[in-house]
Formats: C-alpha cells, sequence, structure tokens
C-alpha cells in the first residue's frame, strides 16, 4: 500500500508518537500520581473539558471508525442504527441512570460496577460481576493490540504477531506510569484528533464524490436506493444493535468510571450530554463516509477491511494520509487504555482491595497493586490477542455476558426496592452461564445468547425477588 520511503516516515511519525504518549503519562505519573484515588478515577477532579473528550475518545474507538466505515461501505446507510442504538442508550442513561450512578459512587467512594453489586446484593454478586467485566475488558483491549498491530503493518511493513507485541509493550508501559488520570488528559487530545479528522474525512469525501446529490444519482442508475435509506435494514438487526451495542453501554464499568471521576455531578452530566450529541454525530459521519466510498468515489471492488484506508489513499495526498494515520492511532489507543484500566480496577478493587488488612500504608499498597493489575489485564489480553483467532467473537461474548448477568439485577438493584439478594445474585449467576453456554454451543437456533440469557436473567430477578424478602435496598 505505501512505498519504502512513505513507510519509513509514517514509521518515524508511530515511534514518535508512541514516545511523546509515554513521556506525558510519565510526567503525570511524576506530578499528579498519589494516591488510589487519583490512579484509578483520576481524583474524582476532571473538568468538563476533558471529561467530554474522554467520553467521545473511549466511545469513538478502532472498532467504530474502521467497523463502522467498512458497515457503510458493504451494506449502506440502514448501518445508522449502530450508530442510533449507542445514542438511544446514551439518552436513557442520561436520564435515568447517571444521577443514580453519581449520588452512590460519591456516598460509598466506588470505584467498579462490583461496589454497586455487592452493596446491593451482597458477596455473592462479587465474582459474577468481576468475571463478565474482565472477560470483556480484556478481550477489548486485545483487540485495540491487533487494531494497532494492523495499523503498523499496513504503514510499517511489520508482521501482526510483532506489532501485537510492540503494541502491548507501549500502551501497557504508559497505562502502568499515567493511570486513569494520563488516560483522561490524554483522550482529550486523542478526542479532539480524532474528531477534527473525521470532519476533515467526511467534508472531503463529500466534495470528492461531487456532492450528496450525485451519490444519490450513481445509486439510483445502479438500482440501489435503499443503500442511502436508513431503512434499509431489517428489523431483526435493528433488535440486535440496541439489545448488544445499545444494552451493553448500560453497564460499561468504563462509563461509570468516567461519572465518579468528574468533578462535580454537574460536569459529568453536561459533559455526557455534550459527548453523546459530539459522538453520534461523528458515527455518521463515519457511516456516511462508507457509503460514499462506494457511491460516489466508486471505488469498486476493494478488501472490505481497508475501507478506511483506501478512502483517505483515493482523497488525500501523502502527507494528510499521514495525518489521517494519526487519527486513527489516537483513535485506537484512546479505547485501548481505557478498557486496560476498567479491568485493572476490577482486579485490585474488587479480588485484591477486599483480601488487605486496613494498615496506615493501605493507600499506597494499593496504589502499588494498582500498577501491578495494570500488567496483568495488559498479559492476559496480549494472550487473547495472540492466541485466539475469533476474539470479535470473544468479545461478543464478553458483552452478551455483562448484559445477561448485569443489566436485568443492576436496573432493578437502583430502581426497585423489593429486589433481592437472593433474586439479584442468582440473575447474575445464571444470566452468565446460559450466555457462556450459548455461545459456546454455537448459538442453537440462531438465537444470540442475549436473547437467552438475559430474558433468564430477568424472569429471575423479578420472580425471586417476590418470593423472598430482606431489607438490602436500604442503602
Amino acid at each position: 500500500m505505501y512505498g519504502s520511503t512513505e513507510r519509513l516516515i509514517l514509521g518515524s511519525l508511530v515511534v514518535v508518537y508512541f514516545f511523546f504518549l509515554f513521556g506525558v503519562s510519565f510526567y503525570i505519573h511524576k506530578t499528579s500520581i498519589r494516591t488510589y484515588d487519583d490512579y484509578n478515577v483520576a481524583g474524582r477532579s476532571v473538568s468538563i473539558f476533558p471529561l467530554v473528550l474522554t467520553f467521545v475518545g473511549t466511545a469513538v474507538g478502532g472498532a467504530t471508525l474502521l467497523g463502522f466505515m467498512q458497515n457503510g461501505f458493504l451494506y449502506g446507510m440502514g448501518q445508522q442504527w449502530l450508530n442510533l442504538a449507542i445514542a438511544i442508550s446514551g439518552i436513557l442513561t442520561l436520564g435515568f441512570l447517571l444521577k443514580k450512578i453519581r449520588i452512590l459512587g460519591e456516598k460509598y467512594h466506588m470505584v467498579t460496577i462490583a461496589d454497586f453489586t455487592v452493596l446491593r446484593f451482597g458477596e455473592g454478586a462479587r465474582i459474577p460481576t468481576v468475571i463478565s467485566v474482565l472477560v470483556a475488558n480484556c478481550s477489548l483491549t486485545g483487540m485495540q493490540f491487533a487494531a494497532i498491530a494492523t495499523v503498523l503493518n499496513l504503514t510499517m511493513g511489520l508482521d501482526i504477531t510483532t506489532g501485537i507485541l510492540i503494541s502491548w509493550v507501549l500502551l501497557t508501559l504508559k497505562t502502568y506510569y499515567g493511570g486513569m488520570k494520563s488516560v483522561i488528559w490524554q483522550d482529550a487530545f486523542h478526542g479532539t484528533i480524532q474528531t477534527i479528522g473525521i470532519f476533515v474525512l467526511f467534508v472531503t469525501v463529500i466534495i470528492a464524490s461531487g456532492g450528496l446529490q450525485e451519490v444519490s444519482r450513481q445509486a439510483a442508475l445502479a438500482n440501489q436506493n435503499d443503500f442511502l435509506s436508513i431503512l434499509g435494514i431489517a428489523p431483526s438487526e435493528v433488535l440486535v444493535y440496541l439489545l448488544t451495542i445499545g444494552a451493553y453501554q448500560f453497564v460499561r464499568q468504563d462509563l461509570w468510571q468516567r461519572f465518579w471521576a468528574a468533578g462535580s455531578a454537574k460536569i459529568a452530566r453536561n459533559g455526557y450530554w455534550i459527548s453523546i450529541i459530539l459522538t453520534f454525530i461523528t458515527g455518521v459521519f463515519i457511516i456516511s463516509t462508507g457509503v460514499m466510498g462506494r457511491f460516489g468515489l466508486n471505488l469498486g471492488e476493494i478488501e472490505a477491511s481497508l475501507t478506511y484506508y483506501t478512502i483517505i489513499g483515493e482523497v488525500f495526498s501523502f502527507p494528510m494520509v499521514v495525518v489521517m494515520i494519526i487519527a486513527l492511532l489516537a483513535t485506537v489507543i484512546s479505547t485501548a487504555d481505557s478498557f486496560c484500566m476498567a479491568g485493572a480496577s476490577s482486579i485490585i478493587n474488587d479480588i485484591i482491595k477486599p483480601r488487605l488488612e486496613e494498615t496506615p500504608d493501605l493507600d499506597s499498597r494499593l496504589l502499588k497493586y494498582s500498577r501491578v493489575s495494570v500488567v496483568l489485564v495488559s498479559v492476559f489480553s496480549l494472550f487473547l490477542a495472540l492466541y485466539i483467532p475469533q476474539l470479535v467473537s470473544l468479545w461478543v461474548t464478553g458483552a452478551a455476558m455483562l448484559v445477561s448477568s448485569l443489566l436485568a439485577p443492576v436496573l432493578a438493584g437502583l430502581f426497585w426496592k423489593k429486589a433481592t439478594r437472593l433474586g439479584g445474585t442468582l440473575a447474575m449467576w445464571v444470566g452468565l452461564i446460559v450466555a457462556v453456554i450459548w455461545q459456546i454451543l454455537g448459538h442453537p437456533f440462531g438465537l444470540h445468547p442475549i436473547f437467552v440469557g438475559f430474558p433468564i436473567s430477568i424472569c429471575l430477578v423479578i420472580f425471586v425477588s417476590l418470593a423472598t424478602n430482606d431489607t438490602s435496598y436500604d442503602i
């Protein structure tokens, strides 16, 4: 795709960029990381500007930029339902969940979702929560290692295995030293780059396509008007998006942690609604750019997984291609370190911390073990990236586990006073086990694991809670 000179330039810039990010993390490590809270929830003092951009930077990852654009190119504007599912869940979270999550987080000094589930449903809820969160976040982190490796392969000619190892080392080092505070401030930088880059690409592709009317004309000539319709998608697919990608947003640990990291409830609320709008607009631009790659740029039959690279190579000169590669790296890195931190928080906060004795140096020990947890999560993620080829399937399983295990009990715990410890815990375990078994069996009857595990979890939390009684709601 690129010549030897171009690869040398791209490779050099990628190396410089990574060293810059590591330098920022090390500086934050030396000047700002003093406590366990500093490392895991950015000292609970994040202002609105970095908060908005860390919301956007985490929501718009490599899977969004590369995957949504590829889907737009292959299937058309109906793929906007991917984007709408995230937006709808964001609006519901803003309207009904954020305030409660924030209040409980402040009152009980929460760091992870397990802090809530254990508080509401007892110790029996800890393990299923941790398993679900860890599998989802480790597979997502591994996916980002693989995504960066693909960038290094295309730009520098490195083989994928070497690229995964390099991305693992660099991302682990920068996350190890900087923690959540570094992640959020770097997300502010990355979020700016990716948002501007995607907007510039969208406008450039419209101009290169001859305008939206020309795109419509070409689709009509090809007798594919449905390709440009948002309704050009089966209702069953819409339902899948809403119950997987959409429902997953409600129990994303990295999202809850950012609600708690905000300097105040007002900053959390305002930052989140602004990010919902920016993320939705960004998603519209990404999918539409893929659509215009087919009808507008007339790219023809290309390797679908290379849609992003093909489009930027078609409309930009090499100096701008360099900028867009950096924008892609910013997009991937902003999600990789966020998911790594989310998984590490579950290890230190939910597995290690409950087993430590209260001593004067407890906070310093927690800070040390937090960094160890980052290494553990990154090593497990590396293993997944190297040895499990169906990494996307693993992530789908992780998302199914999260939704099937946690969504119904978490919502019941937040809003239904009659939800009991037994009802919540049983719903978590059974939903988790059913989702895993259904995935292993290969989706019998063509049903996604969420369509089996989630309804069972709902029924259990309702009927078992009605059949039992306790005072667990009094929190």
